[in-house]
């Protein structure tokens, strides 16, 4: 059983992929009104060794040799992994024990104006940040930046990173009806794309209930309206849950452990990481797909976001 490393999950863009823990849960600059995590703990933008790097490695190291190489090795857990200042060190032993092995960054992108965090990227294969809105006033609404972060410094580090970075960079746009949806917004975040010039743009929306009430996901029909008003070629729409059981590294024994769990008593996904022995993320890929299908409900209290299995 590792403690920073999870998986190998599947991933709708990564396949089978090796996730890798850089800081403690809910430790981010953000704290996003639709996080499947969970509302965020310590939000901050102070970079440092939340983690020590030894401690990673050994676990890498472990892995590379008791099993098969994934499709990916994905920095991304239950944080934000460029607050790690280990990041780029991890990155180089990855790349000098498996130098074939694609990694990837999952990042919310808030902190690619730091010229450290864009120097410890540099040897990533695909890096994936996320930009929701355009707007200094829809960033606050959506993302709720720590104190000292405006999405103009956020969009000026994504472009500054692009003309730097020689991997692939893969742009999500989240998109959440009634926050960044409205015509103003959407031409904002299309003008900052252009600027940007990713290789990918990645329209994605809610699949479960995030850390405010009341909040829903598009619909296929919006995003591809929105793709279609955009006209960029490389826009994609990448919210469909249940291609996850298409993905070899879906575990079907996986998914019947979460229900017999949960039809005895209503759980958290904090409870099912604790019963399960599973990192937060595996436990939440799981869900999606058990919530498109219909076989889990969810109940809201005081503690959290709970799952029963459907009758």
């Amino acid at each position: 059983m590792y403690k920073y490393l999870f998986g190998p999950v599947p991933s709708r863009r990564l396949g089978m992929s090796l996730g890798v823990d850089l800081v403690p849960k809910k430790v981010c600059s953000l704290d996003c009104v639709y996080c499947e995590v969970g509302k965020t703990i310590k939000l901050t933008l102070e970079r440092k060794e939340y983690i020590k790097s030894y401690k990673i490695k050994e676990e890498l190291t472990h892995y590379f040799s008791s099993n098969p190489d994934p499709d990916y090795i994905t920095f991304s857990g239950a944080g934000e992994p460029t607050l790690s200042t280990a990041i780029g060190e991890i990155l180089r032993f990855i790349k000098e024990n498996r130098p074939a092995l694609p990694v990837a960054v999952l990042t919310n992108g808030s902190l690619l104006s730091d010229p450290d965090v864009i120097k410890s990227l540099m040897a990533a294969d695909v890096v994936l940040p996320s930009l929701d809105a355009a707007t200094q006033e829809v960033f606050e609404k959506i993302n709720r930046p720590a104190d000292g972060l405006t999405i103009e410094k956020y969009i000026e580090g994504l472009i500054e990173f692009r003309a730097s970075f020689k991997g692939k960079l893969w742009l999500e746009v989240f998109i959440l009806p009634g926050y960044n949806d409205s015509k103003e917004e959407l031409a904002a975040i299309k003008d900052a794309v252009l600027r940007i010039k990713p290789d990918s743009v990645q329209l994605n929306t809610l699949d479960r209930p995030g850390t405010v009430p009341g909040l829903r996901g598009a619909t296929r029909s919006e995003l591809k309206q929105i793709a279609d008003d955009w006209g960029l070629a490389n826009t994609i729409i990448i919210a469909a849950s249940p291609e996850r059981k298409k993905i070899l590294a879906y575990r079907s024994d996986t998914e019947t452990a979460i229900l017999e769990t949960i039809k005895r008593r209503p759980c958290t996904p904090d409870d099912l990481t604790q019963i399960l022995g599973m990192h937060i993320n595996e436990i939440n890929k799981y869900l999606d797909v058990l919530d498109s299908e219909g076989k889990v409900e969810t109940i809201q209290q005081e503690r959290g976001i709970f799952y029963l299995a459907k009758e």
